[in-house]
């Protein structure tokens, strides 16, 4: 049985000045309404390098719990439910364990297909430019966010509830909720807003997102990404995360370190495969520090949408373990080669379903789900195994790093056996003037 966690609700702005309008009187977050706006602000630390050490100064008395950003995303969260801002109480849809060696996770979401925002965009190219006449987030109310989330501007993390936006911060990064929620505590992470980026990865915003897993401190606590043409429905860069209290399937699953050699100066990164996984993927891990890591995911994720090949990304365990899943279900679809029968179910298989959270729509569906149904959907969206090994290769070279072929792997092992048979060499006496 999954257990939904209720935290006290923290008082937000909107709850002490809802009476007052400012900009345009929609109280939006376009360049009217927001550079005038008071939205709390969540400041991160400047160099985490352990979630341990997360210490928050908050601007008011008393002192904050150890996971102070997971309670306060939590309690705006449920504050902007009691004011009825979703489009469905999610914490009423069903969810259960399917049955079998993976566990995957069953939901019944009958309402999102209906009342989800339509996509606008083709789905044939990953990179298209921002249209402003489109829907995006500039458009959404202010109500709908919880708080701004910015860098501090020293080694520690801080909170104000009400924070008049500055000059410097015209171009807010903030959490706003989802409105069609898959899960409890479904937010939105929307970098730089005010700029209008388009549904793409750049290094400063996947840094951004990394730093909010880390910050949140709580291993049920996924971001996700899809790229468009991978089930993104909005052209305006966001990241999703909600909480989800067990594992998913992707991230029990094995993996196979792929045996690299560095053409650039070794970041510690490690990068494996999935196996027995019905979607091929990479997982990144390690790195000697966040931004480390978080650059070596982003320069793959580049390469891919560079090159028009759609993917979905997973940032778990606080921030520490990533998994990329290049995908063609979208293009399986549009030639014809995805049964009928799994698209009578309408599900696209976006990040959440490919890490194992299956969202169904229909009852028949939710009450017949099972591990070989689920198996057989993901399986479409994986790339063949000769395209992913191309994929493959393109990824390490975004990286800095390239397979290494088994005569070499025999030849350095042969090397460090050469090294420690060898006599040490004397040291040379210093000397002194």
């Amino acid at each position: 049985m999954l257990t939904i966690k209720r935290v006290p609700t923290v008082v937000s702005n909107y709850q002490e000045e809802a009476s007052e309008s400012l900009g345009c009187g929609r109280n939006c977050l376009g360049h009217c309404c927001l550079p005038v706006s008071k939205l709390p602000l969540y400041t991160f630390k400047k160099n985490v390098k352990d979630s341990s050490e997360a210490r928050v100064e908050v601007s008011s008395e008393g002192q904050p719990p150890a996971a102070f950003l997971d309670n306060l995303l939590l309690g705006q969260w449920e504050d902007r439910m009691s004011q009825g801002l979703f489009r469905y109480d999610v914490t009423l849809c069903e969810t259960r364990i399917i049955p079998g060696n993976y566990g995957f996770i069953a939901q019944l979401n009958e309402g999102r297909h209906m009342k989800k925002r339509p996509t606008e965009f083709r789905v044939d190219q990953v990179l298209q430019p921002f249209d402003e006449n489109k829907f995006n987030f500039t458009k959404i109310g202010q109500e709908e966010v919880l708080f701004r989330f910015e860098q501090s501007n020293d080694n520690n993390a801080r909170y104000f509830p009400v924070s008049p936006v500055t000059a410097d911060s015209n171009s807010s990064s903030v959490v706003a909720i989802n409105v069609s929620p898959i899960e409890y505590g479904h937010v939105l992470l929307i970098p730089h807003v005010l700029d209008c980026l388009p549904q793409r990865i750049d290094h400063d915003s996947f840094l951004l997102a990394l730093h909010m897993a880390k910050e949140a401190a709580d291993p049920f606590f996924r971001l996700g990404y899809n790229s468009l043409g991978a089930f993104a429905t909005i052209n305006h860069l966001h990241f999703q995360a909600y909480y989800l209290m067990a594992p998913f399937p992707v991230e029990k699953a094995p993996t196979e370190r792929i045996i690299r050699r560095g053409k650039l100066p070794n970041s510690g990164v490690m990068i494996s495969k999935m196996l027995n996984y019905p979607v091929q993927g990479f997982v990144f891990e390690g790195g000697n520090s966040m931004k480390d890591l978080s650059d070596t995911v982003a320069n793959s994720c580049i390469f891919l949408q560079n090159n028009n090949i759609p993917y979905n990304v997973l940032i778990s365990d606080c921030g520490g373990r990533i998994f990329l899943f290049p995908q063609c279900f979208a293009e399986k679809q549009a030639l014809g080669e995805v049964s009928q029968e799994l698209l009578d179910t309408l599900v696209n298989p976006a990040v959440w379903e490919i890490s194992g959270h299956m969202v169904l729509k229909r009852r028949e569906d939710y009450e017949n789900a099972s591990e070989e149904y689920a198996w057989r959907l993901l399986a479409e969206v994986s790339l063949s195994e000769e395209r992913f090994q191309e994929v493959k290769g393109y990824v390490l070279e975004a990286a800095g790093l390239q397979e290494a072929d088994m005569e070499e792997i025999q030849e350095n092992e042969r090397d460090r056996e050469e090294d420690f048979n060898k006599p040490p060499t004397p040291r040379a006496t210093p000397t002194f003037a």
